[in-house]
């Protein structure tokens, strides 16, 4: 099968999976069954991508002329290959996952839910490959549009208010500060094409540039870096397997995807160099890091905790990127995998411990990982992959950029790394101790006696803690996709 052919078939997959969904609705297993084979199917055909990619094919599609200089138009290149098997491949996991936590708390509105989620995925998989920035603009609304109904999936008061946030801050940045500093690349560069080396070298400098550039950086509110960050705590209160989509499979991937992908074929990190001109996202993003990271320290709720966790490893994100070194540009795109894979099974556990003790303060955790350890087990694993410590994948991507600062003689960056990773520590493992170090509260009718949540949440939380041992062990997929990036 053609590359063409197979990249359509990548956004034509989860389409046609929800709307085959929506019409099954009256059964539930053929309904969650359809869910699986849809996400199967988009990972083999992602997959096959992935391994044309690394054989030095570059895959496309014919691009659609909209209008002068604006079409539409579908590519990948490395980094968005690295997106493309991350959305893929959680589908998965987060479908078994979902399977259990949506009968085991028994949520309504359940055919809606796999729908919408299925439509956020095929958002996430355009993003990943588009093209130009028009079309990745319009996945990224599309992903932005597909999750809002997920966002509001209880449809009470607080869920109502929690999604009028969530669509104003991404809607709003879209609208107000990227959208324009698409349309002014556009008329400056003559051009919306990714290009390595980027596209605006020679058309622009000085603080125009710098100008530019910010409007990207706050324009792409998925990366949530503050003050643009407000939507993310506030979606919390979307049921878990949504928060994992959130925070591990596509929208704040999406973000921070984007932002890797404007700075490398947009701007170009020669260009950022030599003018300086991004020397300031540097001081935002450590700024984000070390202040989201001390929010969460004050965090009791468990999934709030770790959605002020989010804001700041996003950051991590940004930060390498704003290094300007090839090394630095391989360790952001590593962590993109890092923090999904982590984070995910971190968002897991927080729902398994609901589903089985209905339990979400970490002040009512003592000696919860007595009675759930696979649970608790798995969530030390993601803990610490978030630290930073071997043998996890957040200790490869965290090695690279590091090696990145201290290449550039970076200290600022080295800084805020050093730092931030003594506040993830301490955030992450007193949840640790009090899980299996501290004595269990007597059973009673507010502290019911129960064990591990139904197999579909602990299967699917243990394989995403394998995932951050086995991505440590075995990282060729990635890091020969990151080392692929064209940085020059």
């Amino acid at each position: 099968m053609s590359s063409d052919t197979l990249i359509y078939l990548a956004l034509i997959i989860p389409t046609a999976g929800a709307a085959l969904i929506a019409l099954t609705g009256w059964s539930p297993n053929l309904r969650e069954g359809l869910t699986l084979g849809t996400a199967l199917a988009l990972f083999a055909t992602v997959m096959t991508l992935a391994g044309r990619v690394l054989a030095g094919e570059a895959p496309a599609t014919a691009s659609i002329e909209i209008f002068a200089n604006v079409s539409f138009g579908l590519a990948i290149e490395p980094l968005g290959m690295i997106f493309g098997c991350v959305a893929s491949t959680l589908w998965i996991v987060n479908s078994i996952y979902s399977i259990g936590y949506m009968r085991g708390n028994n949520e309504p509105r359940q055919t809606s839910f796999y729908v919408c989620f299925a439509i956020a995925i095929a958002g996430a998989i355009g993003v990943a490959f588009a093209g130009n920035l028009f079309t990745l603009f319009l996945f990224y609304e599309v992903l932005t549009l597909s999750t809002y109904p997920l966002v509001t999936h209880k449809a009470n008061a607080e869920a109502m208010a929690s999604g009028r946030i969530y669509l104003l801050m991404l809607i709003g940045t879209s609208m107000v500060l990227l959208l324009p500093a698409i349309i002014a690349t556009g008329i400056v560069a003559g051009t919306l094409d990714f290009t390595a080396g980027g596209i605006l070298t020679g058309k622009l400098g000085g603080t125009a540039l710098a100008v530019l550039l910010a409007l990207y950086m706050f324009g792409i509110g998925k990366a949530a870096l503050m003050p643009m960050h407000f939507w993310l705590p506030a979606a919390m209160v979307a049921p878990t397997p949504v928060s994992a989509l959130l925070h591990a499979v596509a929208v704040v991937k999406a973000g921070v995807f984007t932002v890797v992908k404007v700075i490398v074929y947009v701007f170009g990190i020669d260009l950022l160099k030599e003018t300086g001109a991004g020397d300031w996202l540097i001081y935002a993003a450590g700024f984000t890091v070390i202040t989201a990271s001390l929010v969460a320290l004050r965090q009791d709720n468990l999934k709030k905790r770790l959605a002020y966790s989010t804001v700041s490893q996003l950051s991590y994100v940004i930060l390498a990127a704003a290094i300007l070194t090839p090394i630095s540009i391989i360790g952001a795109a590593l962590h993109i995998v890092a923090h999904a894979v982590s984070k995910i099974t971190l968002f897991f556990a927080a729902g398994s411990v609901y589903t089985a003790a209905h339990v979400t303060e970490i002040s009512q955790m003592n000696g919860i990982g007595r009675r759930m350890p696979w649970t608790m087990g798995a969530f030390a694993i993601g803990a610490l992959s978030m630290i930073g410590v071997p043998p996890t994948v957040g200790f490869t991507s965290k090695w690279f950029m590091l090696s990145g600062a201290m290449s550039d003689s970076n200290w600022i960056a080295l800084a805020v790394i050093f730092t931030s990773t003594m506040l993830n520590a301490g955030y992450f493992l007193p949840i640790i101790y009090r899980a299996f170090f501290c004595d269990p509260e007597p059973a009673d009718d507010d502290h019911p006696a129960h064990g591990e949540a139904p197999l579909p949440i602990v299967l699917a939380l243990c394989a995403t803690a394998a995932g951050t041992l086995i991505l440590f062990m075995f990282p060729d997929l990635v890091l020969d996709l990151a080392s692929a990036i064209p940085v020059r």
